[in-house]
């Protein structure tokens, strides 16, 4: 007889899981400082995943199953945790992927963000997007940057998810949550009502269409602060796959419209902690000053990183250069350090230098 889900769940918040697979012919699985480890010996059949599925998957999410193999949702569990949910089929049978979504909202301190990010959610208008694989915090380092704007001023935010993670409750801000599919049928769309909405603050789950980033480069324009994420890694990257999303004959006029509404691109990583106690995140950092404005409309983004390289006093950062600090605080191993690096070859000078003086 497998687990029943609730003592699963448990088992993941007990032990800080950050994911639990649930798989035909595989016992429980939980992702643990980025490892993968069973939770149990006993293989779950084709009616545990079943049973599981039936728990926690609401009516239409079900139907949702039958028709197209899968489904997403956000699960809340009892008091404890919310989960991000991705059910489908594989071989015919029910497989269940869930990410734990921590009620607790970090602080800036607890991220590793610096006070530079801190300042941009006071900007009145603009495009902030925060970049990164999946898996690598980009939900997390968001709520806490919508949790502080709600904390400490007056607006309206809107946010639009799929589906909804973190919970937002009203603070000094009034905090309006949409879930596509549940409350609205797309992101241009929600977008385009939203302006409807008397909003001061957006922020867009995932900017993955044209029609998204269109939207959400109009309403950053129009004097509104956006935040966004992007599946991308580091600064230069992804303002060249938001140009790449237009047609040739639009590109030109983008970058211009670009170039004036965004001011910020966070881009990270999680790596495992030296002491395997958890793990951390290192931070690209890019602040956008009018010489990177330039580079943006001049179609010089590969100029960007040196512009990283020496933007410090607008607390501007590298990837490596994250990567070094958490290296010499003695946060992360030098197999990470140079595993994740840009540019390998360069840190190992630059760390053997140090180590010779």
């Amino acid at each position: 007889m497998a687990q029943d889900i609730n003592s699963l769940l448990n088992a993941i918040i007990e032990k800080n899981a950050s994911d639990i697979h649930l798989h035909v012919d595989k016992p429980p699985t939980m992702r643990l400082n980025d490892r993968l480890i069973d939770l149990d010996e006993k293989p779950l059949t084709p009616d545990d995943t079943l049973t599981y599925m039936k728990a926690i998957t609401p009516p239409e999410g079900q139907q949702e199953v039958e028709k197209v193999g899968g489904t997403d949702f956000g699960y809340a569990f009892e008091d404890k945790a919310r989960f991000r949910v991705s059910v489908y089929r594989q071989k015919g049978n029910i497989n269940i992927a869930m990410r734990l979504i921590p009620y607790k909202f970090l602080s800036f301190e607890e991220l590793g963000l610096s006070q530079s990010i801190k300042k941009l959610c006071h900007r009145p208008r603009g495009l902030v997007l925060v970049t990164g694989p999946t898996g690598s915090g980009k939900t997390t380092t968001l709520a806490t940057m919508i949790d502080y704007i709600n904390s400490s001023r007056d607006c309206h935010i809107i946010t639009i998810e799929d589906p909804i993670e973190y919970y937002h409750t009203h603070k000094k801000s009034i905090v309006t949550q949409r879930e596509l599919g549940a409350d609205v049928p797309s992101f241009p769309e929600a977008l385009r009502r939203g302006l409807r909405q008397d909003p001061d603050v957006f922020l867009v789950g995932e900017m993955r269409d044209l029609d998204t980033i269109s939207a959400a480069i109009t309403a950053a324009e129009t004097g509104h602060l956006i935040f966004g994420t992007l599946h991308t890694t580091g600064a230069a990257r992804t303002v060249d796959r938001i140009v790449d999303v237009f047609p040739i004959d639009q590109q030109e006029q983008i970058r211009i419209m670009l170039s004036v509404s965004i001011i910020a691109v966070v881009s990270e990583q999680l790596l495992v902690r030296a002491d395997g106690k958890g793990r951390i995140a290192a931070f690209e950092i890019m602040v956008a000053t009018p010489a990177i404005q330039n580079l943006i409309r001049e179609k010089k983004t590969y100029r960007i990183l040196s512009e990283l390289q020496t933007g410090a006093k607008y607390g501007m950062k590298t990837m490596d250069e994250s990567l070094i600090e958490l290296y010499s605080s003695g946060l992360i191993t030098y197999e990470n350090l140079l595993g994740n690096a840009y540019d390998p070859e360069q840190i190992r000078i630059q760390v053997e230098g140090v180590k010779k003086r």
